[in-house]
C-alpha cells in the first residue's frame, strides 16, 4: 500500500500517510530508520492531544512567528523527519520570515545531508546550509553539534524541531534562542526550549507561517509584546493537562 493507496474513509488515513513518507524518507536516502521508531511515540502522542492544535499551541505558534521575525539570524533546522513530513511547509515558513535552512542530523552522512538539500529544493528552497558545517555547537559530543558557521553557527533564533533536548539545551546555553515542536511536553527539548509548541509538526510550521504572514507588518514593539506575554511554563503544563484530561 502506498501513500496514494491509503483511503480516505481509513480511521487513521493521515496517520498513516505520513508513515509512508517517513517510510519514503528512509528509501530515499533522507530519513534514518530511527526516524521510523520516533515518528511513531510523536504519534501516540498526538493520539491523546485528540490530533488537533490546542489554544496553548496556537499561542506558542504565534510566539514563535514573533520571534522569528524580530530575529537578526534566524534559521530553520532540518533534520530527516522534517524534510520527509513537511518539505514544502519548511520552505514556506523560511519564506514567510526570512529565515535560513540548514540540515542538521544526529546519524550525519554528507550523502544524507546532499540528499535532503536537494529534497528542499525540490520543494522550492533556493539557499540550504549545512552541507559545509563548518562549526560546532559546544558542549555535544555528536554530530548534532556539527553546525555551518554561517547558519546555526551565528543565528540568535534556531526552529529544532523533532530533536533530543541536549542540542535545545546548549543552544540556551550559547546565548541561541531554541524554539521547539514536540509532542512530548515533559521531553528535555519541550522544556529547554524558549518557546515549545506542543503539536504535530505537519500542523505546527503551517500554523507559524500563517501567524508570520499576520503579523509580517507588526512593529517591533508589537512583536516584543507577544514574545514577553507568551510563557513556557504555563504552555507546557496545559499541554500535560490536555493529554492527561483529554480537554482544552
Amino acid at each position: 500500500m502506498t501513500e496514494v493507496d491509503v483511503p480516505a474513509s481509513h480511521p487513521r488515513s493521515e496517520s498513516l500517510r505520513r508513515r509512508h513518507r517517513i517510510e519514503a524518507g528512509v528509501e530515499a536516502g533522507i530519513t534514518s530508520r530511527q526516524g521510523l521508531i520516533a515518528q511513531g511515540r510523536g504519534e501516540a502522542f498526538d493520539y491523546l492531544l485528540g490530533e488537533r492544535t490546542i489554544p496553548s499551541a496556537d499561542a506558542a505558534e504565534r510566539a514563535a512567528a514573533a520571534h522569528l521575525l524580530r530575529a537578526d539570524h534566524a534559521v530553520l533546522s532540518v533534520n530527516g523527519n522534517v524534510a520527509a513530513l513537511a518539505p514544502a511547509e519548511t520552505v514556506e515558513l523560511a519564506d514567510a520570515t526570512g529565515a535560513a535552512l540548514e540540515v542538521n542530523l544526529f546519524d550525519r552522512t554528507d550523502e544524507r545531508v546532499a540528499h535532503i538539500a536537494d529534497h528542499l529544493r525540490d520543494h522550492g528552497a533556493e539557499a540550504v546550509l549545512g552541507a559545509g558545517a563548518d562549526d560546532r555547537v559546544p558542549g555535544i559530543d555528536h554530530e548534532r553539534a556539527t553546525v555551518d558557521a554561517d547558519g546555526i553557527g551565528s543565528a540568535d533564533v534556531v526552529l529544532v524541531p523533532l530533536e533530543d533536548g541536549d542540542r535545545a539545551e546548549a543552544l540556551a546555553e550559547m546565548g541561541t534562542t531554541p524554539l521547539v515542536v514536540d509532542l512530548n511536553p515533559l521531553s528535555r527539548s519541550a522544556r529547554a526550549a524558549a518557546v515549545p509548541i506542543v503539536d504535530n509538526l505537519v500542523r505546527a510550521l503551517p500554523n507559524v507561517t500563517a501567524h508570520a504572514r499576520e503579523l509580517g507588518e507588526a512593529s517591533d514593539a508589537e512583536l516584543d509584546g507577544i514574545v514577553e506575554d507568551f510563557d513556557a511554563r504555563d504552555a507546557l503544563d496545559a499541554a500535560e493537562a490536555a493529554i492527561r484530561s483529554g480537554d482544552e
